[in-house]
């Protein structure tokens, strides 16, 4: 997850615009936000915990002139939810000087950190370690280079493995890249008077009136400065693998990736649930927001009248992505309300995108049942959600992974459905209809394309102290990531 955004538009008021882009990216991360503005003579940065209306005011935004800036807006995967680990970060080393904000998580930490001979606690986040890398070079032999930063970036840039998206600022341009495997999007959009904007989702781009230009490649760099856009290749050999959740889940129904629209692909996981797991029922609905285009889908395809059975509060955040089970599980009936009068006495097909850790989905269940309906028929728009991601989403250990541990049948028996069944992922990839294009399904199939070390874990970077007594995690949920028994890997915490 993590939303960034980056506009390089000399004469505009880019604190402004840069406000707008993270506030259209902002279902992509809640912990945290913030920005760096350059105006030539030096990077400033602001950031703080919380979402980006709570971050920024008019007043702070006014006094960050410039003629280009970067933001993200974090979600938490290496290094804990913290303002040490809000973005972007910033750097400087003599006269030089940077900011940079990531989406994804690297999978590769522990190797970079002991290859560079850090001491533990030194970095809090594979943000912070990107940054970090990138000083020591500029403080080593690429300070000698003719560009400085464009050496460290040839120089760090491969040793990364993982999910990176990068928007990385000095006083001049921004430069945007995209891992070789481009788990998660990246696009490039052009005002009209000439200026610049890179962000994670085309809304970004639509919100400041950028049109889109096209989606930044896997693999690829990108410069922009007073000349416009460079491209370079710094990556040997570029493998598509874009996430397939963006499309079920993360990304907003308005965007578009490989070339197809989130929203319609949606209502088409819908039409392929309905020819594979049709049911007698009264009402189709969506749980809010991302399952609500496949209940139109399925609806559409089975004649079965499409109506509203939940209240979403729209003022409290995806329970999915709050940063630890116990908010998780607290959120659920603040986040959903049944309407009582429209469910009552109604069989009724409930349609959503997946079942993680299945809190929202037994809360909600029992919902309904409490609102009076008669039969509860589960149809999920992707397949069971068996693995835990390493690139980029904090989906927690496999030992939390409902669907890694219980059967179809067991599943629908613990949620209190009448019925459940799943979309097969053939299905899920022919209804995106980016036919050709390369998609990683590791939580779906345990595949993973980049191989994960055993040492990986959220708190990997962080010292003792601040990890808890006896080593643990804060949480205390130390377990096994990948496996279910004793001779399992075992990570440091209950989060990847």
């Amino acid at each position: 997850m993590c939303g960034i955004f980056g506009v390089h538009a000399p004469g505009r008021m880019v604190a402004h615009l840069s406000y707008l882009g993270l506030y259209a990216l902002q279902h992509r991360g809640q912990e945290s936000a913030g920005m760096a503005v350059s105006d030539r003579e030096g990077v400033t940065v602001v950031k703080e915990m919380g979402l980006v209306s709570n971050v920024f005011d008019d007043r702070a935004l006014t006094s960050l002139p410039g003629h280009m800036a970067i933001g993200q807006t974090r979600y938490s995967t290496t290094g804990s939810s913290s303002w040490r680990n809000a973005q972007p970060i910033y750097r400087g080393v003599g006269d030089l000087e940077f900011a940079l904000g990531h989406n994804g998580n690297l999978v590769n930490t522990t190797a970079l950190v002991e290859d560079a001979g850090m001491l533990p606690g030194t970095v809090a986040s594979d943000s912070d370690l990107v940054g970090e890398l990138l000083a020591s070079e500029l403080m080593g032999g690429s300070a000698r280079a003719a560009d400085p930063l464009m050496s460290a970036l040839e120089s760090v840039l491969p040793r990364l493995e993982g999910a990176f998206c990068l928007a990385i600022m000095d006083r001049d341009r921004i430069v945007g890249v995209r891992d070789p495997h481009g788990f998660r999007p990246l696009c490039l959009g052009r005002l009209d008077d000439g200026g610049w904007v890179i962000a994670s989702e085309n809304p970004g781009l639509d919100v400041v009136g950028a049109t889109f230009v096209r989606e930044i490649d896997p693999g690829e760099m990108i410069v922009i400065d007073d000349d416009g856009v460079h491209s370079s290749r710094p990556f040997d050999t570029p493998d598509p693998k874009l996430c397939v959740f963006e499309f079920v889940y993360f990304a907003r129904p308005d965007t578009n990736l490989y070339g197809q629209n989130v929203h319609q692909a949606r209502v088409r996981m819908g039409e392929a649930l309905a020819a594979k797991a049709p049911v007698d029922a009264d009402l189709v609905m969506g749980v809010p927001e991302s399952g609500i285009p496949a209940a139109e889908g399925f609806a559409k395809a089975t004649g079965i009248p499409f109506g509203h059975g939940l209240v979403k509060n729209r003022y409290i955040g995806r329970t999915f992505i709050a940063p630890n089970q116990a908010l998780r599980a607290l959120g659920v009936r603040m986040k959903l309300n049944p309407l009582k009068e429209n469910i009552a006495g109604k069989r009724v097909v409930v349609v959503d995108d997946s079942i993680v850790r299945g809190t929202t989905t037994k809360s909600m269940v029992s919902m309904l049942r409490e609102a009076g309906a008669t039969e509860i028929h589960l149809r999920i728009s992707s397949p069971p959600y068996r693995w835990p991601c390493f690139y980029g989403m904090d989906t927690g250990t496999r030992s939390e992974l409902l669907a890694a541990n219980l059967t179809v049948d067991e599943i629908r028996a613990y949620t209190g459905a009448d019925s459940l069944a799943y979309l097969p992922l053939d299905r899920l990839v022919d209804s995106i209809g980016a036919h050709g294009a390369g998609f990683c399904d590791a939580c779906l199939t345990g595949e993973y394309p980049v191989e994960i070390p055993e040492t990986l874990a959220k708190f990997v970077l962080e010292d003792e102290d601040a990890r808890g007594p006896s080593g643990d995690d804060p949480s205390g949920l130390a377990t096994s990531v990948l496996g279910n028994d004793a001779g399992a890997l075992v990570f440091g915490s209950g989060d990847p």
